[in-house]
């Protein structure tokens, strides 16, 4: 059975999510800088309104996914937060600079995880060896890997999600993401073993303010702060249409 995740950052769009038919949110914030921690209080009206499982991003900032020792303070302690108020699953990944997969600490948020599933997310798609990567996440006990192999978008690299299907054999699902689309997914779904799939499905959502001010608030352009992106419930549909 094909399971579909969508990826939001606002209340809307996890009710999106749920009236499209996906069957897990990956709830994160800032959705265009990958998707950073969440807060809790978004988390918990989330929660208060849709009954598929939403599993939380823990990302303390945009960028790579080499940490210093208080951005990973704030990362053990918001997986405590949410795995108390009834997170379903966490999301998140470390690295070490030189490309792979820093065990120590992968293995320290693990074990504060618990009993909950763990993605580790496209962090692996910055490792310099995926392969090897994913083999030190089956022995960390990860359960599951998001990943667009290597490449901008999973479409792109499809070749390398194969191998890593290929080389999974069970052991550690694998969840295609990055760039899937209605006309992108046929792409991906012919890969054996590929059973999960990751989309954000977003619009343009345009602003309802007439007046339009000259200051940008952490963008290059003003503009762009009169709109911004939701997940589509249509396209979430047309998705789910394409994996029954």
């Amino acid at each position: 059975m094909n399971l579909l995740e969508v990826a939001c950052d606002t209340v809307s769009s996890a009710l999106a999510a749920q009236a499209g038919g996906a069957d897990r949110i990956e709830l994160v914030a800032a959705l265009g800088e990958g998707g950073l921690t969440p807060s809790l209080g978004k988390f918990l009206a989330i929660k208060e309104q849709v009954d598929i499982p939403v599993f939380v991003m823990i990302r303390p900032r945009r960028a790579d996914f080499c940490y210093a020792e208080a951005d990973f303070a704030e990362m053990l302690r918001d997986v405590a937060l949410f795995r108390e108020h009834g997170a379903n699953g966490l999301v998140s990944g470390v690295l070490l600079p030189n490309g792979t997969v820093d065990q120590t600490r992968t293995a320290q948020l693990r074990e504060a995880a618990g009993p909950l599933p763990f993605t580790f997310h496209r962090a692996i798609d910055l490792c310099v060896d995926l392969p090897e990567a994913m083999e030190t996440l089956i022995r960390l006990g990860i359960d599951r890997i998001l990943t667009s192999g290597g490449e901008a978008s999973a479409p792109a690299g499809a070749d390398m999600i194969r191998a890593l299907a290929e080389q999974a054999q069970g052991r550690i699902a694998l969840m295609a993401g990055a760039g899937v689309t209605p006309d992108t997914l046929p792409t991906l779904l012919n890969i054996p073993g590929l059973t999960e799939f990751h989309a954000s499905a977003k619009k343009v959502v345009a602003s309802q303010m007439t007046h339009r001010g000259r200051a940008a608030m952490g963008h290059e352009a003003a503009d762009t702060e009169y709109r911004w992106y939701e997940s589509d419930q249509e396209t979430i549909a047309t998705l789910k249409r394409q994996l029954a």
